[in-house]
């Protein structure tokens, strides 16, 4: 019995990855209910021949080996990372909308396909920077 519970536990542990990262596929962590029903019906299979019957199974908990852990760890956080700065571009965009928007509407200043580009390089730049910025005063011009 022992050898055909761990038979089975790592075959539908080792069948379904730790997370779904975002996908709709079965994971160990979202969908822990299927998993259990598959884990049951895969032991009573494994198990009915010699006359015992499966109540319940579950899975308690789930230990990955140090470096397994430290991948998953890293592909976390970098996740992380590039959702945070999805939010950070997407709301320097908005700003910057704004911002051309806004100067247009009250006459601030009549910029020219080009101006504007360099506008929306630099404040992308500035917003979007981990780094302070710093103070550039410019005594020329784009065309110079």
């Amino acid at each position: 019995m022992a050898i055909q519970t761990e038979t089975a536990v790592r075959h539908i542990a080792g069948s379904y990855p730790y997370d779904s990262r975002g996908t709709d596929a079965l994971s160990l962590r979202d969908n822990a209910d299927e998993i259990t029903e598959r884990l049951s019906a895969e032991l009573t299979d494994r198990v009915k021949s010699a006359g015992v019957h499966v109540i319940e199974t579950r899975l308690t908990r789930l230990s990955y080996a140090p470096e397994i852990a430290q991948a998953m760890l890293r592909q976390q956080q970098a996740s992380a990372v590039v959702g945070a700065r999805q939010r950070i571009v997407e709301g320097a965009v908005g700003m910057v909308k704004l911002a051309l928007e806004r100067l247009k509407d009250d006459g601030v200043v009549d910029l020219d396909e080009e101006r504007k580009a360099a506008m929306v390089s630099n404040l992308l730049v500035v917003l979007c920077s981990e780094q302070a910025t710093q103070q550039v005063v410019n005594t020329g011009t784009l065309y110079s």
